[in-house]
């Protein structure tokens, strides 16, 4: 009895998960970009608009307000996909209930049938007349076995409505909990999208404001992208030097490697395995800051607001908590710890062939030769005095080629 009941529930739960698996994954999918959305913009609103009694440019406020817009516009997209995803899975479910209610009235039917018919001949008598009656034993045997049969039959039947019933009850169940995930998601939205309607308007403010000044705010984007490509080079010159400095230590190289020539580290074997390791973590690797909201990406891109002003921005830029600790996204071995020329500390730390570069930091804990480990603090990030800003510059190269973090980090 333990067993038959055992084997009940687990028909139930296999016909139900069948029935529900594809969709619920699309929808756990999307729940989980949304949380991960929600947790961006808490982010966002924490690390740049905490400051807000602090002196901000109009430049930086309309680029705090652009971020946090293009990621409530990202959220709203998602609650949207799944608020219709929550649709069809709703209709769908009043598809199945009609379809097993009629499935269910049919099987009642022919259940009440069959138990009329067998009443009429319930009788332990007339079951033995009606074997003794047989002209043969071979008739008589195929009587029995007919008998056998039908009463089998007709627990069969008892027992599919029995599962229908209890599958058409768990449908009900779910879809009055999809109905009240819909109503939820609408109301969700639906904030989302009137906040998403003032921060339109605070912008909209803010750029006509830009607008009345334009030639002085377009000069300063271009000063800050001049100072941004002298020190790349200084990144670039320092990176050359360390290669360098390294490959000449190894004693590898017939000959001295010159700054000049210097492209490619020349690995032992070990440095090799490092190497492979790192690679084969690429999209896996830890944020270099425990919390972090990605303030400006990688790449070559028009100003939003100044369609003639390009900039390029070299590796990530990472908006932090004040005096937060900055930690190495991998094993590895510290190659350079130095002040650049107009800017603040930065640590390049080697992993084989490859290099992560963290700058703009106010203090240091490791020295250059370090053995350093995933996650361990090497430095604190510089806290802007005026703004009260703490951003992060996160750099990767593989020898001396630039690379894109988001590649590499989780979920960036």
């Amino acid at each position: 009895m333990k067993y038959s009941r055992f084997a009940f529930f687990l028909i139930i739960g296999i016909l139900f998960s069948g029935a529900m698996n594809a969709q619920s994954d699309k929808q756990k999918e999307l729940e989980e970009k949304r949380q991960s959305l929600l947790n961006e913009i808490k982010q966002i609103n924490s690390l740049l608009f905490q400051t807000r009694g602090e002196k901000k440019s109009v430049l930086t406020e309309v680029a705090d307000l652009d971020q946090r817009i293009k990621t409530r516009e990202n959220l709203i997209r998602v609650t949207n996909q799944q608020a219709n995803l929550l649709s069809r899975e709703i209709n769908d479910n009043l598809n199945k209930i009609d379809q097993l209610r009629d499935e269910l009235e049919t099987l009642k039917e022919d259940y009440a049938a069959m138990i009329k018919k067998s009443y009429r001949s319930k009788s332990q008598q007339s079951r033995v007349m009606f074997l003794l009656s047989s002209e043969n034993f071979l008739q008589a045997y195929k009587r029995l076995q007919y008998m056998k049969q039908y009463t089998k039959h007709r627990k069969k039947q008892g027992e599919s409505i029995k599962e229908k019933a209890a599958l058409l009850q768990v449908l009900n169940t779910d879809l009055i909990e999809q109905r009240k995930q819909k109503e939820k998601l609408i109301e969700e939205n639906r904030i989302a999208k009137v906040k998403l309607t003032q921060e339109k308007k605070d912008q909209e403010k803010l750029i006509a404001s830009l607008k009345k000044d334009e030639g002085k705010f377009a000069t300063q984007i271009r000063n800050k992208e001049s100072e941004a490509r002298e020190l790349n080079k200084q990144i670039n010159a320092l990176i050359k030097a360390a290669i360098a400095e390294a490959n000449n230590k190894a004693g590898n190289t017939a000959t001295r490697t010159t700054t000049a020539s210097a492209t490619t580290f020349d690995l032992t074997p070990e440095a090799k395995a490092l190497a492979a390791d790192f690679k084969n973590n690429k999209g896996k690797l830890i944020w270099p800051v425990e919390k972090g909201v990605v303030q400006n990406r990688y790449g070559k891109r028009q100003h939003p607001q100044f369609p003639n002003v390009t900039q390029m921005f070299h590796g990530v830029e990472i908006a932090t908590e004040p005096n937060a600790l900055v930690r190495s996204v991998f094993n590895g071995v510290v190659l350079e710890v130095q002040q650049l020329r107009g800017a603040n500390k930065a640590v390049l730390i080697q992993h084989g062939d490859y290099i992560t570069i963290y700058n703009n930091l106010a203090s240091v804990m490791v020295k250059k030769g370090d053995a350093v480990s995933t996650k361990q603090s090497i430095g604190t990030v510089f806290t802007h005095p005026t703004t009260g800003k703490a951003v992060i510059k996160f750099l990767v190269y593989q020898n001396t080629k630039e690379m894109n973090p988001a590649d590499w980090i989780y979920r960036m």
